[in-house]
């Protein structure tokens, strides 16, 4: 898969003008007749890697078969897309239906520019996987539609856990920690490469928890990091960055995990599946030697907790042509092209029954099991700032990692966290 994952930023002065959606049968509007929507062309924003060119032409033919009107795919990059995509939706002609990042979601919903999709949901979307669908909706309504997902799992190196003595994959936490405490007794290795700001994992480890990272006081949002189940979270992050040797105060791409790892001294790491490919970029040799499994968690019977990253599709408000538009996405997210897109690009799809299109897509087998039990950050147009540099969930982590209390970190950045989530959208 291309893409990487982005943070959610806000979108604060995006003006839709509701005016021009819907039901607009003038030139160029949704009129279907006894030749459907013959002469109409439908625009598709999607991001680069999104959708192989094999999915994008049988989608094509499918939706032009069933509506006699054609689709054009316009490939978007994701560095800058959210300011052309809010520029996008406050002009007359915005795209039609567009892929947008699930954290992206919320604050696209507040500011007018998704149009409900409710019946959609009705029609086609029963048996969409709750975690998965969490982040297409607003204020109780259906803003979008979830496509596609991926989420960590761990990369390990199969010739240090066969030296170390470890002949199958860890079921439970626990086990997973023995195995690295074995590799750290029994060999040179680093047991764990799991540097102190690995975010994203954290946010899995309190959704593993039942917590919440944020909370309502009266009408506004703030800071749960005082919260136990919080705690109880960085505490068991704790416990496995003890076994590694990995800076306290840098995230995963400072350095790269994936170029430690491919230095071929180092046990395992948390990360997404494509971080295998900078491993094997830094040494080819170590190809043969990576293995993957789905993050294990308390019990044997349910994953770690995760964050899904992952992108749904959305209606523009502003579309002339949502009618077309939806059915557009009845074919695209039909189980037929949903399972196709999930065995072309290796994501995780929709429905769990979909899951079967990952069959011999390694990485996508180890990371699906945890999909449904996955979850995001706060989905709220507040939690934008929160990500901007520095990330007091970063100084948190760092905080506890040396030597402070979890309360002790939370009441530490509690003032600032405060202050990002009331700003303005």
């Amino acid at each position: 898969m291309k893409r990487k994952l982005i943070s959610a930023i806000g979108v604060a002065g995006m003006m839709i003008s509701l005016a021009a959606c819907g039901g607009d049968n003038g030139d160029g509007g949704d009129k279907a007749g006894a030749d459907g929507y013959e002469g109409q062309t439908l625009t598709v924003w999607v991001m680069d890697g999104s959708s192989p060119d094999q999915w994008q032409k049988d989608v094509a033919a499918a939706f032009e078969k069933k509506t006699k009107a054609k689709v054009e795919f316009k490939i978007q990059q994701w560095n800058g897309i959210q300011q052309k995509l809010t520029t996008a939706l406050s002009e007359e002609n915005p795209p039609d239906v567009f892929e947008i990042g699930n954290t992206q979601t919320p604050a696209y919903a507040k500011t007018g520019g998704l149009a409900d999709l409710a019946d959609l949901k009705t029609e086609i979307g029963a048996d969409w996987t709750e975690s998965l669908n969490e982040s297409s909706v607003f204020d109780g309504k259906q803003y979008a539609a979830p496509w596609y997902f991926a989420n960590r799992v761990v990369l390990y190196n199969k010739r240090i856990w066969a030296e170390a003595g470890i002949k199958d994959t860890p079921k439970t936490r626990d086990e997973f920690y023995a195995d690295l405490e074995q590799i750290g007794e029994k060999t040179d290795a680093e047991p764990i490469y799991l540097p102190g700001q690995n975010w994203y994992h954290f946010v899995g480890l309190v959704v593993g928890e039942g917590g919440e990272l944020v909370k309502k006081d009266g009408d506004k949002w703030v800071s749960n990091l005082a919260d136990p189940k919080v705690a109880a979270a960085m505490e068991t992050y704790k416990k496995f960055q003890a076994l590694s040797k990995a800076p306290k105060d840098k995230d995963e791409s400072t350095p790269q995990q994936g170029e430690v790892f491919g230095k071929g001294n180092v046990g395992a790491f948390i990360g997404m599946g494509w971080e295998a490919g900078i491993a094997i970029e830094a040494n080819k040799k170590i190809e043969k030697e990576i293995g993957y499994f789905t993050i294990p968690g308390a019990t044997a019977d349910k994953p770690e907790g995760v964050f899904l990253g992952g992108s749904n599709l959305a209606v523009a408000a502003g579309s002339k042509k949502q009618e077309l538009a939806k059915e557009f996405l009845k074919i695209a997210l039909s189980d037929e092209y949903e399972g196709e897109l999930a065995k072309l690009n290796g994501v995780i799809p929709n429905k769990e029954s979909l899951q079967t299109n990952l069959k011999g897509n390694v990485v996508a087998e180890a990371a699906a099991p945890a999909a449904a039990g996955g979850g995001t950050t706060p989905l709220i147009p507040e939690w934008a700032a929160v990500e901007n540099a520095p990330n007091p969930i970063k100084t948190y982590m760092t905080a506890v990692l040396s030597g402070k209390s979890p309360a002790q970190a939370a009441a530490q950045v509690e003032d600032e966290f405060n202050k990002r989530l009331a700003q303005q959208q």
